[in-house]
């Protein structure tokens, strides 16, 4: 990393769970369990803070964290909700630099000046908390390891730093599970040479540790002095966007399947417009009970970003190609994608503003309360399984 920036990393709490409690406020205070059904194979996904004194974690069969907390508050994962906010905090990370890397929906890497990244987290703290109502963790260095270990050190809602200078009298002394990657499998190879600690690691001769674990060993070595030569690495622009549903049972209604294609392209628009995209190519996805699948396309003369025009344009490829039933699994993908382009002239009609208009009121609300906050008026004429 480069002498002159420090690292910010940043680092939302609990995300999925804050959510939850943030969009349903009888939940703050309380265990609320994210993960899937406890029934089947479901597991958890995260746990609010409340929930983790009982032992709850994420990974865990969510049966085995209800009997260990059985007064936590399971909810369903909402990754369409849980996706739409990680957009918003990432509006907000930007305007504090250009230098910024999501690793994940809930963590990013930021770059500032040298001198001004704790100044920096707690204008970003605070941001996100007041304009989300979300808590969030940041860690100040000069590089990611650092930065990373920093955040983790601090958490839950809290700022705090990790120096170079720092490393012997604050790092070593703590577990070698606190360097990112060292999972039970090294941790316990690691332990069968004595290595227990940060510091441990660090005494341990290198070439040693090369021959041990091959190049992992030169990384872990290098981790245990505060050393890393990461840099942010930039973003590749997304070439499609896509959505797609496999069945729980096979369907043989091909008005209920249009339905349910609708719902999808649905999503595609909506996507397509909160990133700043649009598609000049949309592509139907049909697969067969006999596992046959098909995949048809069509590039159209202006790209599109609207609902009504990505599902007519996968409605007409599935009539054309939709087969005999049942259908497994269909899907809608949009591509050929083009940021900043202009709304073509036929949009710009009483009517196609008025949907321009209907499109916006649909959005703030999918970005607030989730997509299922919407649902096609088709559905109420259709007895729900």
């Amino acid at each position: 990393m480069r002498d002159n920036k420090e690292i910010l990393l940043c680092d939302l709490d609990a995300f999925f769970a804050s959510v939850e409690q943030l969009d349903h406020p009888h939940l703050r205070g309380k265990p609320v369990i994210v993960g899937g059904d406890p029934e089947g194979r479901g597991v958890v996904s995260t746990c609010s803070y409340e929930a983790r004194p009982f032992g709850v974690r994420s990974a865990m069969p969510v049966k085995k964290a209800l009997q260990l907390c059985p007064e936590a508050i399971l909810r369903p994962v909402n990754l369409p909700r849980y996706k739409a906010v990680s957009r918003q905090v990432r509006r907000i990370l930007s305007r504090f630099t250009p230098e910024l890397q999501f690793v994940s929906i809930d963590e990013a890497y930021l770059a500032v000046e040298k001198g001004a990244g704790l100044e920096t987290a707690e204008a970003v703290r605070r941001a996100v908390r007041e304009e989300l109502g979300l808590p969030l963790s940041v860690g100040v260095s000069v590089n990611k390891l650092l930065a990373k270990i920093a955040c983790e050190l601090v958490k839950p809602d809290r700022i705090g730093s990790l120096w170079p200078e720092e490393v012997p009298e604050r790092l070593w002394p703590l577990p070698v599970s606190v360097i990112p990657g060292v999972g039970p499998a090294t941790r316990e190879e690691l332990g069968r040479y004595g290595i227990r600690t940060v510091g441990d690691l660090a005494r341990f001769p290198r070439a040693s540790l090369v021959r041990l674990l091959g190049s992992r060993g030169v990384e872990l070595h290098q981790y245990a002095h505060g050393i890393d030569h990461r840099s942010l690495e930039e973003e590749q622009e997304a070439k499609s966007i896509s959505e797609e549903v496999t069945f729980p049972r096979d369907l043989f209604d091909g008005e209920d399947l249009l339905l349910v294609l609708q719902e999808l392209s649905a999503e595609v628009g909506y996507r397509l417009r909160a990133e700043g995209l649009t598609a000049r190519t949309i592509t139907l996805k049909l697969r067969f009970a006999d596992f046959r699948t098909v995949t048809r396309s069509r590039t159209l003369a202006e790209a599109v970003d609207s609902d009504a025009a990505i599902y007519q344009t996968a409605k007409e490829l599935f009539l054309r190609h939709a087969g005999p039933p049942p259908w497994r699994l269909v899907g809608v993908k949009a591509s050929g994608l083009e940021r900043g382009r202009q709304i073509p002239l036929f949009q710009l009609t009483p009517e196609g503003e008025k949907e321009r208009r209907l499109l916006q009121v649909k959005d703030r609300l999918r970005e607030k309360y989730g997509r299922d906050i919407l649902f096609q008026a088709g559905k109420l004429n259709k007895k729900e399984d």
